[in-house]
């Protein structure tokens, strides 16, 4: 037998969620058979798998041992790098600039230089975060941006913060725009791009169409033109509706308007020319437009938030 007492980053979420987060051996078959069977139970009344935790409460769990054994807490994110460039913080949230060539998340090569590592480190040193005071939530990054862009990145300091993010951007009330150095000069000052992304993993390259074809998805990419230059060059600024892997990147270069220094889908012999090692691509800018009920967020609401150097 265990007992949890569910903690305050803890509630909020499904019961059988939970448990599965926190007892990685536990088959989801079996849990929900011991639910059914008042075998798992919530301050001992019986429950349901989709139940609500709330914090406080007690979940008593009459299984064998070898079932409950709980997930592993690890502290390699304390081999992280110690210096995050924060834009803005409070109680909830994080906006932090990513410098380009740090990873948002491990990649299966790399798990401690990554940029949700340092976010653990600073709040476990911080004493806003401990792994052992929670069973199944960490801080967590609300959106990412590709390896070698650089720009704003939110993280969520708590889980309410980031059920609230999550679905904010989902729903589209939180704008995203980038700033994008590119190679030519657009027949329009603004214009919306519909097409479809093919995600080939293998070779961590992706394909796009101008029709919708099998195993592609749709993609939709807004730009707008700030500046021409007469180098043949132009400075976008940059919407996505959707948020596909390498989708900014892979759209410019589609329409003949590759990023500068983009070494995959750009120009080698332009990326030469222009003697830069790193693509003219940042995440700059953010804006909280809260249309539903934002809880514990609803202070952001309206607020803009700018990087003052967009290294471009």
């Amino acid at each position: 037998m265990k007992i949890l007492t569910v903690s305050k980053n803890d509630s909020g979420q499904r019961l059988d969620k939970y448990l599965l987060k926190v007892f990685p051996k536990l088959p989801k078959s079996l849990m929900y058979k011991e639910i059914r069977k008042k075998n798992i139970k919530i301050n001992k009344k019986r429950t349901q798998p989709d139940y609500i935790i709330n914090e406080g409460e007690e979940i008593s769990l009459y299984l064998k041992d070898d079932v409950l054994e709980e997930k592993k807490k690890h502290y390699d994110f304390m081999k992280a790098p110690s210096e995050l460039d924060i834009l803005y913080e409070d109680g909830n949230i994080m906006l932090i600039n990513k410098r380009p060539g740090l990873l948002c998340h491990p990649d299966g090569k790399e798990y401690t230089a990554t940029l949700i590592a340092a976010v653990k480190r600073k709040l476990f040193e911080s004493g806003e975060w401990d792994p052992n005071e929670s069973e199944a939530f960490t801080p967590s990054l609300a959106n990412r941006i590709d390896r070698n862009t650089g720009g704003i990145v939110i993280a969520a300091k708590n889980a309410q913060s980031l059920r609230i993010l999550n679905e904010k951007i989902k729903t589209r009330e939180i704008e995203k725009h980038y700033l994008a150095l590119v190679y030519g000069i657009p027949q329009k000052k603004n214009e919306r791009l519909i097409s479809y992304l093919f995600k080939d993993s293998s070779k961590s390259f992706v394909y796009i169409s101008d029709v919708p074809k099998k195993g592609y998805q749709k993609i939709i990419t807004s730009y707008s033109l700030i500046e021409s230059f007469d180098n043949n060059t132009s400075l976008l600024d940059i919407e996505i509706e959707t948020g596909r892997t390498h989708q900014i990147r892979a759209h410019l270069a589609h329409i003949g308007l590759p990023i500068i220094g983009d070494g995959k889908y750009g120009i080698n012999e332009i990326n030469k020319k222009f003697k830069v090692k790193a693509q003219k691509l940042v995440s700059y800018k953010l804006i909280f437009r809260f249309e539903h009920d934002s809880k514990i967020l609803e202070y952001l609401n309206r607020k803009s938030f700018e990087l003052k150097n967009k290294n471009i």
